[in-house]
């Protein structure tokens, strides 16, 4: 498994639409959203609860299909591929980073995270999953299983599972979120270093600090992609959210 890639954009959704339910009782979750993620970039998704931040996610990474558009993941467009195939697309290009951890039980912190690479037919860089279990603050812990290991560390052990394969995409669902603030940001200073190496990372957090690490930030409100911001501070990012949360209030509030 390789960060680098020879597509320009390994993520790209084009005026993707995601309903659930049918009739009156329809939700539409993504309402036409188009975007481009560019090899060696870092891109946080934002937005009010309910907006959709998640739903792309999992659109974006084929785990869930769109009622309408296209999405093309490392140059292949998932429309018409079967449960196999995607797998197969995700097993060699993608890793993960989800609020259910999704550890193997049986396994320690060292089986887990080199699980992938080895489900992808790759041989793990040992030198460098050493390195990434020590700035994810596992080393004394390598031997420990999930069930031996506290919430925080678990999201530890599935946060240097996702970097250490150096896959070309991963996608990150609040990947911080149970970390404390030393841990998180040597975290974030590691997926910074791997979008330099040529890796593609697409994040949605609610936290603007956790956001200032990115290079661009999207802002979704009910399913649409509103506005984005390039290299922002931390501070620029909250105004933009508590602007956009109390418009999607106002215009829910009218309906």
């Amino acid at each position: 498994m390789s960060a680098t890639t020879s597509v320009e954009s390994p993520v790209r959704l084009d005026s993707v639409h995601k309903t659930y339910g049918s009739g009156d009782s329809a939700v539409e979750a993504l309402a036409g959203v188009s975007a481009d993620f560019r090899a060696g970039t870092f891109t946080a998704v934002m937005g009010p609860s309910g907006s959709g931040k998640s739903t792309l996610l999992h659109c974006a990474a084929g785990l869930d299909k769109p009622t309408s558009g296209r999405v093309t993941l490392v140059g292949t467009d998932l429309k018409g591929k079967n449960e196999t195939e995607l797998t197969l697309l995700r097993r060699a290009h993608v890793a993960f980073v989800f609020q259910s951890f999704n550890l193997m039980p049986a396994l320690n912190v060292e089986q887990n995270v080199t699980l992938p690479s080895l489900l992808a037919g790759q041989e793990p860089d040992r030198a460098w999953v050493d390195q990434v279990i020590a700035r994810v603050g596992l080393s004394q812990r390598v031997k420990h299983r999930p069930g031996e290991l506290s919430g925080g560390q678990q999201q530890r052990v599935a946060i240097a599972r996702a970097l250490a394969g150096r896959t070309a995409v991963v996608f990150a669902d609040e990947p911080t979120g149970a970390l404390d603030t030393t841990t998180a940001v040597e975290v974030l200073n590691l997926m910074r270093e791997l979008v330099r190496a040529g890796q593609t990372i697409v994040m949605v957090t609610h936290d603007p600090v956790v956001a200032s690490f990115a290079d661009e930030v999207l802002f979704l409100v009910d399913g649409r992609i509103v506005t984005q911001l390039t290299a922002p501070g931390a501070e620029a990012v909250a105004a933009t959210l508590a602007q956009l949360g109390a418009r999607a209030k106002q215009t829910r509030g009218q309906r």
